[in-house]
């Protein structure tokens, strides 16, 4: 029996974007992916593992920190209704907790997955078999840095470190580094997103230290997506990672860079402006994941944080689609 503040809510709350969700996505599905989630440790009394992720989507759609989603939780009837929570609200610690393990036992990887797979299930979505886009873009961390360095990595500069113990820097964020953009210094990471070249839905997310050279890291940025070919811009230029594709048995849309004394030839730069014309979809989601998902600035230490917000991307996606 419903209770009467809820009973309140469905009165009040209409054409809500949460409540769309509903309409694309079978819950019953994720929960077996949380399936093997005790409820002890969450809590006092303990909850509900599939509203504590519903609660967690919230949090990466409205960029909350653990205290505001627990005050959101409390006064919101569209949260309230979203995530059929009653008054027994989980507070930030418990909030915290939840995100910790999730990410331990690799879950939010696999509920992105599966949403996925939901909405190509709906016709929604296409799988990305005819082409992948990859990009990444920074991300600053949310701890401020306790000093500087002198020889920040320049980006997409050969010679750019991958990440080391040994290079740790004084910061709460013991994952975040250094790195020079043009004529500003970063201190965060860099978030390697793979979208399909076809709708722009976001297949992977892997983050990283920023000081990560792009090129070097595209062979795992590549990983565990269905595609036939990958398209990237000229940072991902080498001879190498068309090697890697091929080894793959994948085509190559990687943009070609000019050299020193080597200017692009007539039909490289043709090549170059075909592939843009479709590359532009990674721009796309970067574009709205920092616009209306705040994914400028990391909400939590750490490199592994960022899932959520590629699950609420896909979901405003759908739910304007559908």
């Amino acid at each position: 029996m419903k209770s009467f503040l809820k009973l309140a809510a469905e009165s009040r709350v209409k054409d809500n974007n949460l409540l769309k969700i509903d309409g694309v996505i079978d819950w019953h599905q994720l929960r077996l992916v949380l399936k093997k989630i005790d409820r002890s440790g969450l809590g006092p009394t303990g909850y509900d593992t599939l509203k504590l992720l519903k609660a967690l989507i919230l949090q990466a759609w409205y960029s909350l920190s653990d205290t505001e989603l627990e005050e959101s939780l409390r006064v919101r009837m569209d949260f309230l209704l979203f995530t059929d929570l009653d008054e027994n609200v989980p507070d930030a610690t418990t909030i915290c907790r939840f995100r910790n393990l999730l990410i331990s036992r690799g879950l939010l990887e696999k509920a992105l997955r599966n949403i996925n797979r939901q909405l190509e299930q709906r016709n929604l979505k296409v799988k990305p078999t005819e082409g992948a886009i990859v990009d990444a873009t920074i991300i600053e961390s949310a701890a401020a840095p306790q000093k500087t360095v002198d020889a920040i990595p320049v980006d997409r500069e050969e010679g750019n470190t991958v990440y080391e113990a040994s290079d740790v820097q004084l910061s709460a964020d013991k994952d975040a580094r250094w790195l020079k953009k043009g004529k500003h210094s970063y201190f965060g990471y860099k978030s390697f997103v793979t979208v399909g070249a076809q709708q722009g839905y976001i297949e992977k997310v892997a983050v990283t230290p920023a000081n990560v050279s792009e090129c070097k890291y595209f062979e795992k940025a590549i990983e565990d997506v269905e595609t036939s070919r990958y398209y990237a811009d000229k940072g991902y230029a080498s001879a190498e990672n068309r090697a890697i594709l091929k080894k793959k048995g994948l085509k190559s849309a990687i943009m070609y860079a000019a050299c020193r004394n080597k200017p692009l030839g007539h039909w490289q730069k043709i090549f170059n402006k075909l592939v843009s014309k479709v590359r532009y979809k990674v721009e796309q989601a970067f574009g709205t994941l920092k616009r209306r998902f705040k994914f400028i600035r990391a909400s939590y230490f750490g490199t592994e944080k960022v899932l959520v917000k590629a699950i609420a991307f896909n979901l405003l996606k759908a739910i304007n689609t559908a």
